[in-house]
């Protein structure tokens, strides 16, 4: 048989390569290589510039973000040292000084 992957969207094994891209004729759905090997990638945390995050790093805000139920700010370029990955919505937790422990998203942050 094919060694092409079944369909993601209808689970096809009628699939077929046309250059870079792989079609599924029952329906229309088209895709590259990548789509199927990106779970793989899925536990990592990337910063806004796609550098990966680990415990422990220091980041640098690049967005002023409110400190919801305070009228503090976290300015830009304020630096947080000894992050630690979650998982969730907000994935690092973090303590700023002037401010305590908080969670960011790891959007709003880029590494040092």
């Amino acid at each position: 048989m094919s060694d092409l992957p079944n369909c993601p969207a209808c689970g096809s094994e009628y699939t077929y390569q046309d250059q870079a891209m792989f079609v599924c004729p029952e329906c229309a759905h088209e895709w590259q290589e990548a789509e199927s090997s990106a779970s793989a990638d899925e536990g990592v945390i990337r910063d806004s510039n796609g550098n990966v995050l680990q415990d422990g790093d220091t980041v640098t805000v690049i967005k002023d973000l409110k400190v919801k139920g305070s009228s503090a700010v976290v300015k830009v370029g304020t630096k947080v040292k000894n992050i630690r990955l979650v998982g969730g919505d907000h994935d690092i937790d973090c303590k700023i000084d002037g401010i305590g422990a908080m969670k960011l998203k790891s959007e709003f942050v880029k590494k040092a």
